[in-house]
């Protein structure tokens, strides 16, 4: 792989969380604004911890648009890609959580700006010189949007980069179910990367194996796959047609306050690691094993404080 000015590019949904902070005297919920939206999260999480990235999307022309974009810029993203939607506001979310942390969404996406996205506004040099390109699955709700992903997808893959996908199922985005399966399910042939949740593998592989499911994806044409258990760890396959090693990494144990962005954080934490070298795929078992476990800490760092983007940690917060 020629070297490339981008360690990781991210494209797709970017959005305002409102997340459950109490109640005030009145014994109203009280909510925190804090910018998010799966690829956001990820990309910032790997540019935080000293990687070079970009983020592509869209927002309203809204003070949380802009809201956005200053977050993202100060843990140091390339928000240039970001345009703007003069007909569509920022989505929102609002999340609440259980005892354990776990969260909720409620959408306000309608369809939202990030769903409107142009291929032809993106200044194509981001896709030509990213290592890697990240992308998530609700870009693929609408139609606009889905076709500016598969299309970043084709310009990456054409200048020899890397594609990473972390399917993320959000039931009340997607008018028919069994479509958005599909959807989802689409993209994997034109990946090399593949994290997938607990929550999301048993709807997208049923009651399949996680072995079986592994080989599937590597005959799809996927070569590192990987299936995170929360609290448990990740499992992971790697099959480069000339390698091929599995095995599981066991997660660092924190207590949780809020799980928004634990994955995204994850899969930043993996991509830094891996951007480290020219070829992402330049390691061995015993390499991948350390890189997961990193990941692994960045996303229980994640997970102790609110939000997404405001939890990130910087590479400092990880070698303590």
């Amino acid at each position: 792989m020629n070297e490339k000015l981008y360690d990781v590019v991210a494209l797709g949904e970017v959005l305002i969380d409102f997340t459950f902070c109490g109640k005030n005297a009145d014994g109203k919920n009280v909510y925190e604004e804090n910018p998010g939206g799966a690829p956001a999260n990820c990309v910032g999480a790997m540019c935080k911890l000293g990687g070079k990235g970009a983020f592509i999307g869209m927002t309203g022309i809204d003070s949380f648009g802009e809201d956005i974009r200053k977050s993202l810029a100060a843990i140091n993203v390339d928000v240039s890609q970001i345009q703007y939607c003069d007909y569509q506001h920022t989505t929102l979310a609002f999340v609440t959580l259980d005892e354990s942390g776990e969260r909720h969404f409620s959408f306000y996406r309608d369809p939202g700006a990030d769903t409107q996205l142009d291929f032809d506004k993106i200044d194509k040099k981001y896709l030509e010189e990213t290592k890697i390109l990240h992308i998530g699955s609700l870009s693929l709700v609408e139609e606009k949007s889905r076709k500016s992903t598969l299309k970043s997808v084709a310009a990456v893959k054409n200048a020899g980069g890397l594609v990473s996908y972390d399917p993320n199922w959000r039931p009340s985005l997607w008018k028919d179910k069994n479509i958005g399966v599909e959807l989802m399910k689409s993209i994997f042939p034109l990946t090399d990367i593949v994290k997938i949740s607990e929550e999301e593998y048993e709807l997208l592989f049923g009651s399949m194996s996680i072995e079986d499911c592994m080989d599937f994806l590597h005959k799809e044409g996927v070569t590192l796959v990987l299936v995170t258990l929360g609290e448990k760890g990740v499992k992971y396959s790697f099959n480069d047609g000339k390698r091929s090693f599995s095995g599981f990494v066991p997660a660092k144990k924190v207590t949780a306050v809020d799980t928004t962005g634990a994955g995204d954080s994850f899969t930043g934490g993996l991509l830094y690691k891996l951007t480290r070298n020219e070829n992402p795929f330049d390691f061995e078992k015993d390499d991948l094993e350390k890189h997961l476990y990193f990941a692994n800490c960045v996303a229980a760092y994640c997970v102790t404080k609110k939000g997404a983007i405001p939890a990130l940690p910087t590479l400092e917060d990880i070698e303590l």
